[in-house]
Parts: structure tokens; sequence; C-alpha cells
């Protein structure tokens, strides 16, 4: 939904993964000049700065790294995003690792209500303590805001999400057990195949159909990894085959002509593997695009 002002929060997580330096994200995202633009674009802009984690000492459940931390923090992450949400401002939540969508997510829930999810990514982040063949949290929080588990990550809220109302697209890597998860909650999933055969536009379109429908609007969260490591290289998880630039810009310059979006996610810019911030610079570009940014339109289309 289009509003007069932004507010943006960054969560320097990278506990919720194995490589580390996506804790650097939103600074790299910031580095590229990013509320500037956003103010040339015509909004006002208020940067709340970033939520740091705790310093970790022990990875705990083997199951589930870090739970301890990844917790505490999100649970700041989604007092701040209901803030922003109250002050009648659209949230920017920069990542950091995709655990913290978590937070991000179920901070829209419980404002707003019954809301769809788009997922763009080359995971499916629908593992769970059970499943999990990492014991990563950034594998777990779609299936976390779902209420298909697990429920420790999200205990700072009651707000759920209907898994038939989520969308996953750009999905390349997904476990055998995930897969099984997914199709057993009826969780919309559009493959890099699916796109390859039907076309952007039109799995986009689709997406956005059933996340609409009965909801007040869509939360995007944009994993970076669901574009191509050759377009994006600094991300701590890349897997080939992935989006193209011109890709994933349509999807948010569609995602912003419909006027429903409610707040958006940029996860996984790791500056570390990046070359000269360029996955930093492209994040920031896509925010851009999706707060309605638009190059010169002869036809007005």
């Amino acid at each position: 939904m289009r509003k007069k002002s932004v507010g943006i929060v960054g969560s320097q997580m990278d506990l919720g993964a194995v490589r580390k330096g996506v804790d650097m994200g939103p600074l790299a995202i910031r580095h590229s000049g990013l509320i500037q633009k956003i103010r040339e674009n015509g909004y006002e802009v208020k940067d709340y700065g970033d939520i740091l984690p705790m310093v970790a000492t022990d990875e705990g459940n083997s199951n589930m790294r870090y739970e301890k931390e990844i917790n505490e923090a999100n649970n700041r992450l989604f007092e701040q995003v209901i803030k922003i949400h109250e002050s009648g401002a659209f949230p920017i939540i920069l990542g950091g690792d995709h655990s913290i969508a978590a937070a991000s997510v179920s901070a829209t829930a419980q404002h707003y209500g019954d809301i769809g999810v788009i997922w763009v990514d080359a995971h499916g982040d629908f593992n769970d303590d059970k499943i999990t063949p990492s014991g990563n949290i950034h594998g777990m929080p779609l299936s976390a805001v779902c209420g298909c588990g697990p429920d420790s990550i999200v205990s700072f809220t009651g707000a759920r999400v209907d898994p038939h109302k989520i969308a996953i697209v750009g999905a390349r890597d997904l476990d055998p057990e995930e897969v099984k998860k997914l199709k057993k909650n009826g969780v919309n999933v559009f493959s890099i195949s699916d796109i390859h055969h039907f076309g952007i536009r039109k799995i986009i379109e689709t997406a956005i159909e059933v996340t609409s429908d009965g909801t007040k609007g869509i939360h995007l969260s944009f994993d970076m990894d669901a574009l191509d490591p050759g377009n994006a290289p600094g991300v701590g998880t890349p897997v080939m085959n992935g989006l193209s630039n011109r890709e994933g810009f349509t999807i948010c310059e569609i995602l912003s002509d419909t006027d429903r979006l409610l707040a958006i996610d940029m996860v996984e810019t790791n500056p570390l593997l990046d070359s000269r911030n360029a996955t930093g610079v492209l994040a920031a570009e896509l925010i851009l695009t999706c707060i309605g940014k638009t190059d010169y339109q002869l036809f007005g289309i």
C-alpha cells in the first residue's frame, strides 16, 4: 500500500546461517545511498538503525543452532516493525540472514491480521527442528510464521499466516522432507523451471492472485540468493540457475503497481563475498522499484 513515509530497520544477524558476513548486509545496502534515493522518490524516511544480536558463546541445540540469541534479537525486531506499522509508515527491513523474517512477517501479520506473503528465494525455508538437515534457523522462518513449527521462534506473537496465502517464487534448492511438508500444507511453490516455462510475468501475477485473495495485502520477503550468483555474487548460499536481474526487477515493478505491498524484507546480502558492493547496490535498487521508482515510460505501460 503506497504511503508517504518509510521506516527502515536492519538486523545484523548471521547466526541463522553457517557462512558469516550477512550481518553486514544492512550496512552494505545503506552504503549504496538507499535512504537518500528513497527521499528523492518523494518519501519521508526514518532510519531506526540496526538490531545487534547478543554475543553467541554456545550454539546450543544442534537442531536449532543459536536459538536463544536469534529469538532475543527477533523479539526486538518484531517490536520495532510493529512500531513502524503503527506510525503509519511503510516498513523496510534489511538483513541479515532470513531468520529475521520470523519477526518481520509476524509483525505485519500481527498488525494487519490476514496477510499474504510472497517469498522470493532459491530455498523454501520451510524446515523445522524435526526435519532440518543443518540445524540452521534461516531455513525455518516461513514454516514458523505459518504455525508449522518451530513455534519457539515466533513465540513473541500469536499471529500466523495461512500457508495457502503464501507463494514461494524462484525455488530451486529444496530439501526432500521440506518438499513433502510444503505440499502437505498447501504452500504455493513456483520453481525456477516454472518461471522458465511460463515467464516471470505470469508467475508473479499468479503469486499476487493467491496471496491477495481475502487478505489485507502482501508482505514481500526477498532473499538475494533468488537471483543468479552471476548477477548477485554477494550472498551466503548461492545457487546456480537463478533469476536474472530483469526478472527480479519485473517482480518488484509488478508488485509496486498492485499497491498492495505492506512491508519489504531484503535479506542475505553478504559483502564479504561481493564484488565492489554490486549485490548491495542491486538490493537497494530492487527496494526502490518496489516503492515506485520507475524509468521514463513513453507509452505509460
